[in-house]
């Protein structure tokens, strides 16, 4: 064994390393010897079933094999998501486009559909920053999202999202179209470095606005960081305490920077970004169309929904796993659902 040799553990830290991701990869392996096994299993048993007419068993052997379909499906998914950041924690960051109250109302029903999928993944939500609409819906909110593989899986979502419907807010009931942005970033943990000098940064500290009762409103707890050299800023309100807020603000200045070397390091992930310059036509990674006709399209992939209000209430797998399994070249394209 490679951990036997006598020079192995020379070097701890590269060691660790390397057990880690023997480890990794065994467990991998291990997971598509039981598959194969697992396989061969409904097999003989659907042969069986077969020879003596039993429906029953096979409407069993049904069941089991869409079952063991759907977690090779997964499997797939994880083996796309192999980058040391995919395994992280995600930070979202949703702005609504131009067109006022339409594109407001349009940002918040897209973080009602990334918390629902959220929720239905077990990923842990937290809101880190608000900035209500005007008359209805946001103009931008950010949120973490805690969960194996968070950043991985909803790194898919980056760029602009685009609404068809009958606008609620025009006295006519006209056809509105509405644009909003999605950014993700993958979450820094303490194990990550990221070197930040304090003469680069500008802290302000301000009264946070919107829903938060009487408190929220009556100190300077919110924080907002300027990061001079490359002009990012973040800010957070949601916690009371300006401390926990300038921590969290501070994370996430980190998270953005390192997404950013990321980008310098490999420009092929440049070319999901690019989607996020123009909030507006002809930009669009996915189309939501509610009116004339229901359907939601993702522009990268083809692919179509037809259930546009499932989709809006968190099935969004579908469009990420086809997303994943397209960068790979391992999609068929035009796949409808």
């Amino acid at each position: 064994m490679l951990s036997l040799k006598k020079d192995f553990w020379d070097n701890q830290a590269n060691a660790r390393e390397i057990l880690q991701k023997k480890n990794k990869y065994s467990e991998s392996l291990d997971g598509w010897h039981k598959f194969n096994n697992q396989i061969s299993d409904i097999e003989n048993l659907w042969q069986l079933a077969w020879q003596e007419k039993d429906e029953s068993v096979l409407r069993d052997v049904s069941a089991e094999f869409t079952a063991l379909e759907a977690a090779v499906a997964q499997e797939e998914l994880k083996m796309m998501l192999s980058s040391e950041e995919d395994a992280m924690n995600a930070i979202v960051s949703i702005h609504a486009g131009a067109g006022g109250t339409e594109a407001q109302d349009w940002a918040e029903m897209l973080l009602r559909m990334y918390l629902r999928w959220a929720e239905k993944r077990g990923f842990k939500t937290t809101i880190i920053d608000t900035l209500p609409g005007d008359e209805a819906g946001i103009k931008s909110v950010s949120f973490t999202m805690e969960g194996p593989y968070a950043y991985g899986y909803a790194k898919a979502e980056i760029g602009i999202h685009r609404l068809v419907r009958i606008s609620p807010f025009d006295a006519g009931a006209r056809r509105h179209t509405s644009f909003a942005s999605v950014f993700v970033y993958p979450e820094v943990d303490d194990e990550i470095k990221i070197e930040i000098n304090d003469e680069d940064l500008r802290i302000d500290t301000f009264r946070a606005g919107g829903k938060g009762g009487q408190h929220v409103n009556k100190t300077d707890s919110a924080v907002r960081i300027t990061h001079l050299p490359t002009g990012i800023v973040v800010q957070c309100q949601n916690e009371r305490s300006q401390h926990k807020n300038k921590a969290m603000a501070m994370k996430y200045l980190k998270s953005r920077l390192y997404e950013r070397e990321l980008q310098i390091k490999n420009e092929k992930q440049n070319q999901e970004n690019k989607a996020k310059k123009d909030i507006a036509w002809g930009s669009q990674i996915r189309s939501y169309i509610l009116h004339p006709y229901k359907m939601v399209k993702d522009h990268r992939t083809d692919m179509e929904i037809g259930d546009a209000g499932r989709v809006l209430d968190g099935d969004i797998d579908p469009f990420i796993h086809a997303y994943l399994m397209n960068r790979s070249g391992s999609v068929q394209q035009g796949n409808k659902y």
